[in-house]
């Protein structure tokens, strides 16, 4: 099977252009096709618009090359071509018609359809064809959402389909299920039948949209957009196109499931659609000089009203379990409110699951997999059967008469569908929770474990709220390096959403307000003392970061040997945010890194770039955006698979131990610019100030940074050590902790999440 080098997208609508972008973003040159190149580049502008952005960087656009229909013989030059258009059997069938002389013998042809039969819109194509055609069915927006649902028919190549998922894993960093050809395939056969019943609730005016909403979120382990802000996010229309097709093709009550309250056509017809019109299930007003305001959709009306507190007290009862699976299982059995809601709602859709799970999988791990990918849920159906128990879900719900899946998992006198967590998807994939499943935590305390990869290598987990940074995590990659100098490498990371918001302010403040200076001065040491520990170790240190990397999570990474980043890595040093500057190395290491960037040349130039990197408290939107900031360098590596991170890491670490690690020793001279350089920086800072741009404060940190990373007092341009640079850190760190509006910033980011400008 010849891997896939470049593609082709027909359709250059939302979800054919999210798809080329993502294939860009791989580094996969894409054609782009529509009725004529103008329409197709027009489909590429809408994606400028898209926000979360569909591009991991401006650049990977560039690889997208917008055609026409009258065009389609530039197919010949694709490995494998993707069908995007409208929702209609008729249309797909005529368009791969067009494109089948073009078709390369090797290709893939696959279509994005959502519902409708693979085997229905291939039965027109040349016997060839049908063997190389499948369903990949992405969910939007192709970039964030990792789920493709590969359907094939008796008639598909069963090594390209293979093929092909494995592309989809590796290169475009998806989770991958194997579907059944059947109406909705999993997930949005299970999810709309889900939505269908909270729709009916809604509909019969016993409960409110807000009560839905705040019952179906994060207090069972739903995304925080819960039921009607994820349906004004995917589109009402799209909603009720599928539940259409749906009903029209599942038979008698399994199709009349699906059919949707009249308000929904109503909502539809009005434009009431979601986002894309400004006007859903919610609207976001925006009143002259105030403040914008969510209203809440009254389904009666069809009017807009002041948004309601949902009121349930045993969902707030229950807020404080830690985990989902508690919660949950609380919440289902609860006698109150949100119980019968769940019970209404969550429980016919248990049932359903597993009633049409062997129509619908080849198991229900895969099943459980989809409604984790596609909608964000933290357990899945079955995961979910099994965290409040069968019988249990049985009882509630009043269910006499089990569907056969659960009747012989009875009758087999079992409680469970699995005694042991959902596997991995395969090799490769979660080996920290594989690790830590087979027992192998060597060490742990409240903030992090170290963790046995088996190969001689060690892995660091955070696990704090937030995997914020405190003397436990401190402790425990001491630890690590300690441990690993006795093996083979040390790998940091996590299989959580998070790698690390950064350092535990909490502390940093309580210490402040008392005015205990020698511990906030110990702590940065002990922070630095730790950060150089990993940079000398003896053996390959490799920070493994994933999702939200900031502060002190950053610093450590920029100390790490390698970083081995997941392409959603959204890296910052946000310090200023707070009042404060990096001072657990990431200022010095940043100006390293420029002084290494420069070599002979333009120190300056290199230097302010970090400077305003630091400064401004940017984030990177993407690993491949990390790099353009200065986050990662060109030795370091992103894999787009998240869920590969840790093993790729390894992999790393494995490689660089065989040849004969060699570990770096403390730098003594790094070239800073002295006074001019200062005064440059600082000149900067105050331009930015005398427009507006920056508050006093943002000024003053400023001017602290540029002392920092000019290198201190030196009078001109000279060379220092990194152990000077750290002394500079410290001392700035510590002045601005003597600052009132730093104290401000930090208490108010503690207590809202947000960044204060005073």
């Amino acid at each position: 099977m010849r891997p896939v080098q470049s593609a082709a997208v027909l359709g250059a609508g939302v979800m054919g252009a999210q798809i080329a972008a993502h294939l860009a973003n791989a580094g996969t040159p894409v054609t782009l096709f529509d009725l004529t190149a103008d329409a197709a580049r027009a489909g590429l502008r809408r994606l400028d618009t898209l926000k979360p952005d569909p591009f991991f960087t401006p650049d990977d656009a560039r690889l997208i090359h917008p055609a026409g229909f009258d065009e389609i013989a530039r197919l010949e030059t694709a490995d494998w071509v993707i069908e995007a258009i409208i929702e209609d059997l008729a249309a797909k069938q005529e368009l791969f018609g067009r494109a089948a002389a073009h078709i390369r013998p090797h290709a893939t042809l696959s279509s994005n359809t959502s519902a409708i039969s693979l085997a229905a819109i291939g039965a027109e194509l040349p016997r060839h064809l049908r063997s190389r055609l499948l369903g990949t069915h992405f969910f939007n927006p192709p970039r964030y959402l990792r789920l493709v649902e590969v359907i094939a028919t008796p008639e598909t190549d069963p090594e390209m389909a293979r093929a092909i998922a494995r592309f989809l894993d590796l290169r475009l960093g998806k989770g991958v299920v194997s579907a059944r050809d059947t109406p909705g395939f999993i997930a949005n056969r299970l999810g709309l039948f889900g939505v269908c019943r909270l729709l009916e609730l809604v509909a019969s005016g016993e409960f409110t949209i807000e009560e839905i909403d705040a019952a179906t979120g994060p207090a069972i382990g739903r995304p925080k957009s819960a039921t009607f802000r994820t349906i004004d996010i995917a589109g009402l229309d799209i909603l009720a196109a599928v539940a259409r097709d749906l009903e029209r093709r599942l038979l008698d009550a399994d199709g009349r499931a699906f059919r949707l309250p009249p308000f929904v056509a109503a909502m539809v017809e009005r434009g009431q659609i979601g986002a894309k019109t400004g006007r859903g299930f919610y609207q976001r007003v925006q009143d002259d000089g105030r403040e914008a305001r969510i209203l809440t959709l009254d389904v009666k009306s069809l009017e807009y009203r002041e948004a309601a507190p949902a009121r349930l007290p045993d969902l707030e009862a229950v807020r404080a379990r830690p985990t989902a699976v508690e919660r949950l299982r609380a919440l289902f059995l609860s006698r109150d409110r949100t119980g019968d809601l769940l019970r209404r709602t969550l429980g016919p859709t248990l049932v359903y699951a597993a009633t049409i799970a062997a129509d619908i999988a080849d198991s229900i791990d895969d099943i459980d997999r989809a409604m984790r990918w596609g909608f964000g849920w933290e357990l899945g159906p079955f995961e979910t059967w099994d965290a409040i128990g069968v019988r249990a879900v049985l009882d509630a719900c009043g269910i006499a008469e089990a569907p056969p899946l659960v009747r012989h998992l009875l009758d087999a006198g079992r409680d469970r569908f699995r005694d042991a967590p959902l596997p991995p998807a395969g090799p490769g994939l979660l080996v920290l929770q594989s690790a830590k499943n087979s027992r192998a935590v060597v060490k742990q305390n409240p903030g992090a474990s170290l963790v046995d990869l088996g190969d001689g290598v060690l892995c660091v987990e955070f696990h704090s709220k937030m995997n914020t940074v405190g003397g436990d995590t401190i402790e425990m990659l001491r630890a690590g390096v300690a441990e690993a100098a006795k093996q083979t490498a040390l790998v940091i990371g996590t299989e959580a959403d998070v790698f690390s918001a950064g350092a535990n302010l909490m502390l940093v403040l309580l210490e402040a307000q008392e005015g205990n200076w020698d511990e906030i001065d110990q702590m940065v040491r002990a922070f630095q003392q730790m950060t150089m520990a990993l940079k000398t170790a003896p053996v390959p240190v490799i920070a493994a970061p994933a999702g939200l990397t900031l502060g002190g999570g950053c610093e450590i990474c920029l100390h790490a040997d390698r970083i081995q980043a997941a392409a959603e890595t959204y890296a910052g040093l946000v310090e200023v945010g707070v009042g404060l500057i990096p001072a657990g190395g990431g200022t010095k290491e940043m100006l390293v890194r420029a002084a290494d960037r420069a070599g002979g040349g333009d120190l300056r130039a290199s230097v302010r770039a970090a400077f305003e990197t630091i400064g401004l408290g940017r984030v990177s939107t993407s690993a491949p955006d990390a790099r353009r900031l200065g986050f990662l360098r060109d030795v370091d590596d992103i894999s787009m698979n998240r869920e590969r991170v840790i093993d790729d890491a390894k992999a790393v670490a494995l490689a660089r131990a065989r040849g004969g690690y060699h570990p770096p020793v403390r730098r003594d001279a790094i070239p800073v610019g002295g006074a001019d350089l200062r005064a440059l920086l600082s000149l900067g800072v105050h331009l930015a100030w005398r427009a507006g741009r920056l508050s006093d404060h943002d000024a003053l940190i400023g001017r602290t940074l540029a002392r920092v990373m000019s290198g201190g007092d030196a009078p001109h341009a000279t060379s220092v050590s990194e152990d000077h640079l750290l002394d500079l850190e410290r001392e700035a760190f510590l002045s601005l902790c003597g600052q009132p509006k730093t104290l401000e910033r930090i208490g108010y980011t503690l207590k809202t999440g947000k960044t204060l400008r005073n």
